[in-house]
């Protein structure tokens, strides 16, 4: 009885999580129909609400944001609200900082968690998994010696937090696996193994 208690939970448990967290993006891309007029909510012209309305808004309105920074005139525009937004003291701090992470993540030219890594953390002869972001700023490299990248190291189970270091190239071993592979094998703390494929090695190992 016990196995079969366990088995139905297996089943149930990711999909009543999946539709709860579903649930919880469409509830709240749906709180972007606060900024149309009353008269253009569908409960005006169907009598009720429809779920999922404002998801579709707001990909619209991301879709025509994208597409008028994208020419010239957007551009202009762009530049001049984060010049507004700078000269605010507080709100200068945290946009900025939210922009260069945002910008380093998302951007299609980036290089952040582009590759999974095998390095030694927290002690030498301890292994775990982590993510180049990059290399080390100008003034750090030229403080350190040698070739050194920017490796994010994810905590288990909640890859949103986490350590980042900076390690010699020769120390991290590239990953022949997805980056989504290397995430849901720290996510499930190991128990969800990608497929068996061979290690690449860094230069100089």
């Amino acid at each position: 009885m016990r196995k079969y208690i366990i088995t139905g939970l297996l089943i149930w448990v990711p999909l009543v999580i999946t539709l709860w967290v579903l649930n919880l993006i469409v509830s709240t891309m749906d709180q972007t129909l606060a900024w149309l007029p009353e008269s253009l909510h569908p409960h005006t012209f169907l009598g009720r609400d429809i779920p999922g309305v404002g998801v579709i808004l707001t990909l619209v309105v991301l879709f025509i944001t994208g597409l008028l920074a994208r020419n010239i005139i957007g551009e202009q525009l762009v530049r001049f609200w984060e010049l507004m937004l700078g000269r605010i003291p507080i709100v200068r701090s945290i946009y900025s900082s939210v922009k260069q992470v945002s910008d380093t993540i998302l951007s299609p030219n980036g290089q952040a968690f582009r590759q999974a890594l095998l390095v030694q953390y927290p002690r030498a002869g301890v292994w775990t998994i982590a993510f180049q972001t990059g290399t080390p700023a100008p003034e750090v490299k030229r403080l350190i010696p040698g070739d050194m990248v920017s490796v994010y190291v994810p905590t288990t189970p909640n890859p949103t937090s986490g350590f980042f270091l900076m390690l010699p190239r020769e120390e991290v071993v590239e990953l022949d696996m997805s980056v989504d592979q290397a995430l849901k094998y720290v996510v499930s703390m190991g128990v969800v193994s990608p497929s068996d494929r061979a290690a690449t090695p860094a230069a100089g190992e």
